[in-house]
């Protein structure tokens, strides 16, 4: 990955289910969101820096490598595939069709250090903001223990931070402004 810049920028991708439906309510659909993130990354070559994923929507921050039009198509290509098929199975559906994300997710260029960071902070409080925990730590779909540098044995999904280059100087850590409110 190269130093972030405005030539060089990483990408802040938001991607909200359609009609804002909670289909990532329960801990294993989000596992399987976590299984097709992953699987999107190794076949697209492409960075995952941090992520958090919502009950109806989900952040990741990738690298700029590949344009953000190729991750998208690689992250809802291969999240679809797999949620879907997960959907699909009787104690999930209810006579409904799915489509998992609104067809227009948001990209943002960061091309900067602090832009970088500011959403990285950003995705990582989500479920603090949401009320889903009191501590970000404690919220089990997010980058946020491996920023902190207090990954947990079975990660749902790990994230590249050790390929970024910083201008800096070292990996940044968030702890004391994770945790709080």
């Amino acid at each position: 990955m190269n130093y972030i810049s405005p030539n060089s920028p990483a990408y802040y991708l938001t991607s909200v289910t359609k009609d804002r439906l909670p289909v990532f309510r329960g801990d294993a659909l989000k596992t399987v969101a976590c299984s097709a993130l992953n699987e999107a990354r190794m076949s697209g070559g492409f960075l995952i820096l941090a992520y958090v994923i919502m009950p109806d929507h989900l952040h990741v921050v990738s690298d700029g490598e590949k344009k953000s039009s190729a991750v998208l198509r690689y992250l809802k290509s291969e999240r679809h595939r797999a949620s879907l098929e997960k959907l699909k199975h009787a104690s999930y559906r209810r006579g409904h069709e799915y489509s998992l994300s609104n067809h227009h997710p948001n990209v943002r260029l960061l091309t900067s250090e602090s832009m970088f960071m500011q959403r990285v902070h950003y995705t990582h409080q989500n479920p603090i903001r949401s009320g889903l925990v009191e501590r970000a730590e404690d919220y089990r779909f997010s980058s946020v223990r491996i920023w902190n540098r207090n990954p947990l044995e079975d990660e749902p999904l790990r994230v590249n931070i050790g390929q970024i280059k910083w201008r800096t100087g070292g990996v940044a850590s968030h702890s004391s402004q994770s945790s709080r409110r």
